[in-house]
């Protein structure tokens, strides 16, 4: 009995670091047709040098993005805010939010939000 609790925590050890969050994606879950979600996501500047947030773009017009920090140093992070309108919607959606830096090896960063936008029938 001992040996299948220890098994079983070990196992929810491991699934629980194999689920672990995408920092470069958010699911807002089930969302009413017309609300509007925010988050803010958390980008860091891991380059090595300084970087330079140009602007950024998103998939569609119902996503706004604004970014707190257009300049990082090394190490440092700034705040991505983002904002989705469900109006129009039904069931699953899929937007990116493009972060366009002045980093030659990886210029465009992309985040991505879900939502499931509820059926009123």
């Amino acid at each position: 009995m001992l040996k299948s609790f220890f098994i079983f925590i070990i196992l929810a050890a491991v699934l629980s670091v194999c689920q672990a969050e995408d920092p470069y994606a958010w699911d807002f879950g089930q969302v009413k047709p017309g609300e509007v979600v925010t988050h803010d996501f958390i980008f860091k500047n891991e380059t090595g040098k300084e970087l330079k947030i140009k602007d950024t773009n998103t998939s569609c017009g119902c996503t706004v993005s604004a970014v707190e920090k257009k300049t990082l140093l090394p190490g440092e992070s700034t705040k991505i805010s983002v904002k989705f309108n469900s109006q129009g919607y039904s069931g699953a959606v899929q937007q990116f939010i493009y972060v366009n830096t002045d980093n030659l090896d990886n210029p465009v960063i992309r985040f991505i939000i879900k939502a499931n936008v509820a059926n009123n029938k």
